[in-house]
């Protein structure tokens, strides 16, 4: 026994595997990148909310200001 549990042996074997391209799943690069590009996605669209938001208001004030 090497001290840890068969499904976390298999998760490493599966990662190795899939770095080395003898295996279909991603690489633990490509999975980086992956999160990444899906963290900067919901940054994106926070931001786009504000200015939605910020643009409604700013229609607004300005007719009602006429």
């Amino acid at each position: 026994m090497i001290g840890c549990g068969r499904d976390k042996l298999r998760c490493w074997v599966q990662r190795e595997e899939a770095d080395a391209g003898r295996w279909d799943g991603g690489t633990s690069e490509e999975r980086s990148q992956f999160k990444e590009l899906e963290r900067e996605v919901r940054e994106l669209r926070q931001v786009n909310q504000v200015v939605k938001k910020a643009s409604a208001y700013f229609a607004q004030a300005g007719s009602t200001a006429n």
